[in-house]
């Protein structure tokens, strides 16, 4: 099969300046496979597009330097030890702040393991209160990462579904027609796209439909699930994962390869689907003959026609959609991790899974509690973030958390108007780097561009540029799963 050509959006220009400044750093630069560009990735419209772009993705270019590779790293038994991603987290972040620390939710615990795996992980603890099958969920991530554009893990998205026995066809309707799959997942796929695009927009309409079908607590295990594949979508490209070689290694059961490599996303795709148009991305009324789009910035708080001041006021009186275990309960269920003092909403609502949640409310407290980041950068980022996605409970702590550090409502305000060209008084130009990282990889996962990424590395290394992702990430999670529980804001 002949596929499209590149989509113009994609050419690319080098940042020659920049780059030179990283490469004369203490740290070593990975040998470019794609030129670094200060566009975000288009997104493909058509299926045969975007298994082009996937393929495409093994090329990418990492984004952050890393030292070489030292003995002790080298005599690892673990191939994850040297691997990019594996190197980042073992650099820069906490141990238990990696990709599990998203996906406590995700996934089934209770799936069974082949007993080949060259996973040597731990399995996690069973969550008996998980109740949704993997499968369905896998489903619900594929569709958070078409709709975000997060090409790594919609590549592994597509291998696991085949792995779990859909076909190609039937993995294709995903993007353009929902009527073959049972009326109930068609509810919870509109849901998991509206959570990932618009999380402001979640509200009691869009609940109650998916419980004509669910429990409340399965609802709130789809929201958790899809807030945590919204959070490693964005770490993924926040860092820029090159796409694995071989897929994920989650099977590719019924794929037959184009090429000649072990393992490619280049198979062919029906006429019935070669040209169908996505409905899971933002820009679904689109022409015929488009294969790509510009992947665009959109302020999701703007779709909400209240005032900042306003919505914080409407969110200290609302009622939450889905119910929030009592203080004595919780203290059973998070141990150690009970604040002293008043239980917040949101440990509440996460007590509904005592082995999920309270690993949810571990990673939580991680993020706050162990990255070098500074605690008013990290109130700032927390508000930046929970304003361009309108979540308004995540806004009402950020902002408490900014006035207890000292910061007037003058100051706050400010972070309203923050972008590349606004500069903010006393904020220094590493933090107002890493508050533009936070702003975009909050919009998207692939509205932060390379130039961005190296202009954060620049002026405050490596470490801090990793630790901002993985941060944005997981507020990115905290903000989905509260607004779209109506969490009313902590006294």
């Amino acid at each position: 099969m002949k596929f499209p050509q590149p989509h113009k959006q994609q050419k690319k220009w080098m940042l020659g300046g920049l780059i030179a400044l990283i490469v004369q750093s203490p740290f070593s630069v990975s040998q470019d496979k794609t030129p670094i560009t200060n566009e975000p990735r288009p997104t493909p419209v058509t299926r045969p597009e975007m298994k082009r772009l996937l393929e495409a993705m093994k090329e990418r270019t990492e984004r952050i330097p890393l030292p070489p590779i030292s003995g002790e790293e080298a005599l690892s038994s673990d191939p994850r030890a040297t691997s990019y991603e594996g190197r980042l987290g073992q650099l820069f972040l906490p141990a238990t702040a990696g990709a599990r620390s998203y996906l406590n939710v995700s996934g089934s615990p209770r799936r069974a393991q082949p007993s080949t795996s060259t996973n040597n992980r731990p399995p996690l603890e069973e969550d008996k209160t998980l109740t949704l099958d993997y499968g369905f969920k896998t489903r619900l991530f594929w569709i958070a990462s078409r709709a975000n554009n997060c090409q790594y893990c919609l590549g592994h998205q597509e291998s696991k579904l085949l792995a779990v026995g859909m076909l190609e066809d039937q993995i294709a309707s995903l993007d353009s027609n929902w009527t073959l799959f049972p009326v109930e997942e068609q509810t919870a796929f509109a849901l998991a796209r509206t959570l990932t695009l618009e999380p402001q927009l979640i509200g009691d309409q869009e609940i109650d439909r998916c419980r004509k079908y669910y429990s409340d607590l399965q609802i709130l295990e789809m929201v958790l699930s899809v807030s945590g594949n919204n959070a490693i979508n964005r770490w993924k490209e926040g860092v820029g994962v090159p796409q694995s070689s071989s897929g994920g290694n989650f099977g590719s059961s019924g794929r037959e390869s184009t090429t000649q490599h072990a393992h490619s996303y280049l198979t062919e795709t029906s006429a019935a689907y070669s040209t169908k148009n996505s409905k899971v991305i933002a820009q679904s009324d689109l022409q015929q003959d488009l294969i790509a789009i510009p992947t665009k910035f959109i302020r999701k708080s703007s779709s909400n026609r209240r005032s900042t001041q306003e919505s914080l006021v409407a969110c200290s009186t609302r009622n939450p959609r889905f119910p929030l275990s009592n203080e004595e309960r919780t203290r059973e269920v998070l141990g150690e991790l009970a604040p002293k003092g008043p239980i917040p909403a949101w440990m509440k609502l996460l007590a509904n899974f005592p082995v999920a949640g309270k690993r949810q409310v571990a990673s939580l407290l991680t993020a706050e509690k162990e990255l070098a980041l500074s605690p008013i950068l990290r109130g700032q980022m927390a508000w930046v973030i929970a304003h361009q996605n309108g979540a308004w409970y995540s806004l009402a702590e950020a902002n408490k958390r900014l006035i207890d550090l000292g910061q007037s409502p003058e100051q706050i305000s400010q972070l309203e108007k923050i972008d590349e060209s606004a500069q903010i008084d006393g904020l220094t130009p590493k933090d107002h780097s890493l508050l533009i990282l936070a702003k975009n990889l909050g919009a998207s996962p692939v509205v932060l561009t390379d130039l961005q990424v190296a202009k954060g590395v620049q002026l405050a290394g490596p470490k801090e540029v990793v630790q901002a992702v993985h941060y944005t990430a997981m507020r990115s999670l905290f903000d989905r799963f509260t607004e779209a529980a109506g969490l009313r804001s902590d006294p």
